[in-house]
């Protein structure tokens, strides 16, 4: 049986839409990263980088949100766009995308606005504006389709699920979503689904750390308490 290793972050939640949209029978591990689990000997073996999510399908070890989602799509036919090499194209174009452009700047923006131990207005600028850059190239996107690569629902409209919903705290506006109204649209269909809510309900199965104290701080941001360099 597959395994999951996962948490209540963005980027474990795109994985679980998955795996429940495409019934697939898997045992879910609860990695606390503000506990320090992504530490472990036993984690670290899965996954070098010591980040969530990564699975273990019968000793196939695949790690990155995004790898894992196309891993699972190949090998299962499902939410793909079409066989044709202008159709991988696109849904490859748009899935790297998402992880070198959506997710990395949507990060950035929470970190440094809402968790970094100084508020400094360079970065908090610069991470707002990629992300809000990005998120507008989505919305254009979605603008002229249902989904992000037409009439069809693929990997990569769950791998914009996943972030999409921090939008409001990344750039410190409860009313954000507002300015992205075609975004909005899609995740209210997304959201609407079943496997959504069963991929939402995963964390509440578990007792994550809630607090963000300086354990919390030194596990996930460890840089913060590193030696300054020579």
């Amino acid at each position: 049986m597959l395994t999951f290793f996962f948490n209540a972050a963005p980027n474990p939640l795109k994985v679980g839409l998955f795996l429940e949209e495409a019934g697939l029978k898997y045992r879910a591990v609860p990695i606390d990263t503000k506990k320090g689990d992504q530490h472990s000997p036993g984690f670290r073996a899965i996954n070098p980088n010591g980040k969530v999510p990564a699975i273990d399908d019968g000793g196939v070890i695949v790690f990155d949100s995004n790898a894992i989602l196309l891993y699972l799509a190949e090998k299962t036919g499902k939410f793909l766009n079409g066989d044709s090499l202008s159709e991988r194209a696109e849904l490859l174009s748009w899935l790297m995308f998402i992880a070198s452009g959506v997710g990395p700047y949507s990060g950035q923006a929470v970190h440094f606005r809402n968790f970094a131990p100084e508020r400094l207005a360079y970065p908090i600028k610069r991470y707002d504006y990629e992300a809000r850059r990005h998120w507008r190239i989505v919305d254009d996107r979605l603008a002229k389709r249902r989904f992000m690569l037409g009439d069809t629902y693929t990997i990569v409209d769950m791998a914009i699920w996943g972030w999409a919903p921090r939008i409001p705290f990344m750039l410190g506006d409860e009313n954000a979503m507002t300015q992205f109204p075609n975004l909005d649209r899609l995740m209210a269909e997304l959201d609407a689904r079943p496997a959504a809510q069963a991929a939402l309900a995963l964390k509440d199965r578990y007792a994550f750390k809630t607090e963000f104290d300086e354990e919390a701080m030194r596990h996930m941001y460890p840089q913060i308490f590193a030696p300054e360099p020579d």
